[in-house]
């Protein structure tokens, strides 16, 4: 899969989010600080309280400080890592609302130890954000919709094969619950859909303009040269007589023969192409274009060759295109567009 191109952070967007980190790590430090004191407070030791804060906020610390580095990496966190930046946290208020001596300080030292854990998750968050700005990629987003993606083929399957009907009723359900799920907080999967829809969207607003636009064409007049009057009508004196024929009647009436009548464009009917796109494409001495693909320029008209002439009358270029697109072959607008003016520009060549 063809990721975009990486950004670099400007100077500004540097400082606002070192600016935005500092009170992130302010806030854990002072959470860590206020445990510490509430510990010392009740056993008035201080190795007691370096201890419940290092099980604690020290804990959480370690890995709020794996979770910014894998994220970094561009990779995405463990499950251990992410429930325990919760689950550490947790126990250090559940620890401090026991040993606090009265209701009141119970609430306080119970809501004292989050601050880290508010702090790890927000870092983490900022340097996942970061990470995407600069290479497009959401390894944390891509983590949870390949979690989806498996579970949802497992399902499917089971769904389809498995022996017993209440299983399959129950994976069909779970089918559909797991289908809403699929590239939910993947910006990059929801960027490539607007690309998709603002094309189509520029395809159909191409296609109306060009329709209102449009002005009625006229053919171009072939150089034939209108036919003379038969020599030998003139030559009739009177009614009911026949003038003889001679030599240069007889040539006269060879080039009427051959010539059309005055006033009217020959058009010669373009040649019916081969029935099936790869007979088409050997033709054109070009490997057969395959649906899904990237497609040469020389491929492409020989899609829309085939494509044009796959009904009677032939297709025009909106038909054709949305043929194009409703099949599944590849190709930019400008790219298809190009190509069509191509193969218009060949059977005008023909038809003159």
């Amino acid at each position: 899969m063809k990721h975009p191109p990486e950004r670099s952070l400007s100077w500004g967007q540097a400082l606002v989010l070192v600016a935005a980190a500092l009170p992130m790590v302010a806030a854990g430090g002072l959470g860590a600080w206020g445990t510490y004191t509430n510990i010392t407070s009740v056993f008035h030791r201080s190795a007691t309280a370096l201890g419940v804060v290092a099980a604690g906020e020290g804990a959480t610390l370690v890995l709020a400080l794996t979770l910014v580095g894998l994220t970094m990496l561009g990779q995405s966190s463990p499950a251990p890592v992410r429930i325990g930046l919760w689950t550490l946290p947790a126990v250090a208020s559940l620890t401090g609302a026991v040993i606090a001596p009265s209701g009141t300080e119970s609430v306080v030292f119970a809501f004292t130890p989050m601050a880290m854990c508010v702090a790890a998750e927000g870092m983490g968050l900022l340097a996942r954000r970061i990470v995407v700005y600069r290479t497009g990629v959401d390894a944390e987003a891509q983590r949870r919709n390949a979690e989806v993606m498996q579970k949802l083929a497992y399902h499917r399957a089971r769904a389809a094969n498995h022996p017993d009907e209440d299983a399959r009723q129950d994976s069909e359900r779970e089918s559909w619950k797991l289908a809403k799920k699929v590239g939910t907080g993947d910006a990059l999967l929801g960027a490539r859909l607007v690309d998709v829809q603002r094309e189509r969207m520029t395809i159909g607003a191409n296609d109306a303009l060009a329709g209102m636009f449009a002005l009625p064409v006229t053919a171009p007049a072939t150089g034939v040269t209108a036919a003379p009057e038969p020599r030998a009508v003139e030559a009739a004196g009177e009614e009911g007589v026949t003038p003889p024929v001679t030599d240069e009647d007889t040539q006269v009436t060879g080039e009427l023969e051959t010539v059309p009548p005055q006033g009217v464009t020959p058009v010669t009917a373009p040649v019916t192409p081969p029935v099936t796109l790869d007979e088409i494409a050997a033709v054109s001495g070009v490997d057969a274009p395959a649906i899904g693909e990237p497609l040469s320029d020389a491929q492409l008209v020989v899609v829309l060759r085939h494509l044009r002439y796959s009904d009677d009358p032939p297709l025009s270029y909106r038909q054709a295109v949305a043929a194009f697109r409703e099949v599944g072959f590849v190709g930019g607008e400008q790219r298809v567009r190009k190509a069509w003016g191509s193969l218009m520009s060949h059977e005008e060549s023909d038809l003159n």
